[in-house]
This record gives structure tokens, sequence and C-alpha cells, in this order.
């Protein structure tokens, strides 16, 4: 596989992936015109950790998710530029004891998806494939917009759903900086979230602002492999039910890690796992996850 491609399997490697607050190579320098197509698959379970004030006991989940992804770059104001679209299929069940009483439930359907707009401002220009094989990678700043789309399954007389029925909109910046075989790399973002005035039929769910900071360093063998160990910490996002406080998400850490192998002509395989390192409120998950790579000009 010629090493240009392998790039930018690398970068694009765990673009794709569900867990979307562990992304390594997120402001990497590609090509531009580039297209990547991606599939997935992820797995996850665990405790949802609710405020001990709330009548909600062993809240548990287990999802199974099928993820269609792709990616294109251009050329905007000569800098590298790139569009990303998101769509989950999830397979879900979940149980609760609520007021005393054991509930359960099962969702199939789609998810909330996700378009991602990014642009790299310094240090990652535009090239063509051509140009781009001379090109070595120092220190790159770009930022994104994440929007997430109410485009879930949503049953708003149901507590468990697969989609929020709300739009979410998260500005992020970003750092990248190649150390020979060594990427080391750092994003902080705040999600704003629209009110969800379904909640359970007629109330309004409001959630506060989420910070969030996830840094990556990858190594790069001489085959073209590489693997990464991800972390990230996020705050904040205290959810209110008709001005009532419902609980937050403070300090929540999750680690994991990332090994990408190329074994095709613009093909690569990406496995994923991570777990929570500390749960405050909220999801409390381990997750694996595998993806599938393909590229194309």
């Amino acid at each position: 596989m010629k090493p240009i491609l392998l790039t930018i399997l690398f970068c694009f490697g765990c673009a794709i992936a569900l867990s979307q607050d562990l992304e390594p190579r997120a402001y990497a320098n590609v090509p531009k015109g580039t297209n990547v197509i991606a599939l997935v698959y992820a797995y996850s379970s665990g405790n949802v950790l609710t405020d001990p004030s709330l009548p909600i006991e062993n809240f548990k989940l287990k999802a199974n998710v099928i993820g269609t992804g792709y990616v294109h770059t251009f050329s905007l104001a000569k800098k590298l530029a790139r569009i990303q679209v998101i769509a989950p299929f999830t397979f879900l069940s979940g149980s609760a004891k609520f007021n005393g009483r054991d509930t359960s439930a099962v969702r199939n359907g789609f998810g909330d998806a996700q378009i991602r707009f990014g642009i790299n401002f310094f240090g990652s220009p535009a090239l063509d494939k051509k140009d781009f094989r001379q090109f070595q990678q120092k220190m790159i700043i770009g930022a994104s917009i994440v929007i997430s789309a109410p485009t879930g399954l949503y049953y708003k007389d149901k507590r468990i759903n697969l989609g929020s029925n709300r739009w979410g909109l998260k500005p992020e910046i970003g750092v990248s900086k190649r150390f020979k075989h060594v990427y080391a790399e750092a994003y902080s973002g705040v999600w704003f979230y629209a009110d969800n005035k379904q909640f359970l039929v007629n109330k309004t769910l409001e959630q506060k602002p989420v910070f969030s900071i996830q840094a990556h360093i990858c190594y790069y063998f001489k085959n073209q492999m590489w693997f990464g160990i991800d972390g990230n910490w996020f705050n904040g996002g205290q959810t209110l039910v008709n001005d009532v406080p419902a609980g937050d998400l403070k300090d929540n850490y999750r680690v994991g890690a990332t090994f990408s192998v190329p074994f095709a002509k613009r093909q690569a395989v990406r496995f994923q796992f991570h777990v929570g390192a500390f749960t405050n409120t909220g999801y409390d998950y381990n997750l694996f996850s595998i993806g599938y790579n393909y590229i194309f000009f």
C-alpha cells in the first residue's frame, strides 16, 4: 500500500468511531479531495448512575450499534477542510427499578445523526495527492463545529429512547503535533443543547452546557500499523425537568486504546476499547468497537 493511502487511513481510522468523545487524528493533514467510507460495529454495556434523590435504581443498558460514516476533504481559503457525517443504527436493551418497580425496555432503530465540519487554520495547507507526498506534518491548529441532529427514534411517553429529540451543537478547537513516529493531540469543546419539549409527553427537559477535553498519543510502526492511548474528561451538563434539577455529568473521566491495521490497498481495520475511569453521574460503560475504512478519490 502506498504511504499516502496509509496516512489517510490512519487519520480517519477513529473518526467514525461511535464514541465521539475519543477520536484520534481529527485534525491530521491529508490530501484534498479525499473520500472515506466507514462501517463500524460497537458494543457497550454498563450502568446509568443517577442522582441519589431520584426514584431510579439499578439502571442498566446494553447496546449493539452499527454505524456508517462518510468523510470528504476539500480546500477552503487554501486551508484543508473536511465534512463528516455519521448515522448509527442501535439495538438497545435496558432495565431499571423506578419507584420500586422493575421495568425493562428494548429499542431498535436509528440514533441521532452527527455532522462535523472542520478546518485546519495553521500548519495544514490544502494539497493534492502529488504535493502531499512531500509534506511533513509539524504542528496543526484547527477548529470544528459538530451538530447533533434529532433523527433518532424517540417516544415522547418513554424514558428510554435512541434519540434525544433535540439539537446539539459543539464548537471545538484542536492541536496536533508530530514527533517523528509519535503524534500528540488535544481537543477542547463545549456541547450546547436545545430543550426537549416533549419529555414524558409534555414536560420540558433542559441541559446545561457540557465542557470536554480529550487527548491522544499515537505511535506509528514501520509496518504502518499504529497504536494510540486515548483519554477524556467532561464536566457540567446539569439537567432540569420543568426547572427541577434532575442530575448532572460532573467530573467524568474515560481512558482507552486504539489499534489500526492496514490490510489491503486503500483499506484498514481499526479496533478500539475504552472504559470509565471515573463516573459521578451518567452512563458508566465499557465499549468495544471494530471498524472498516475504504478510501477513494
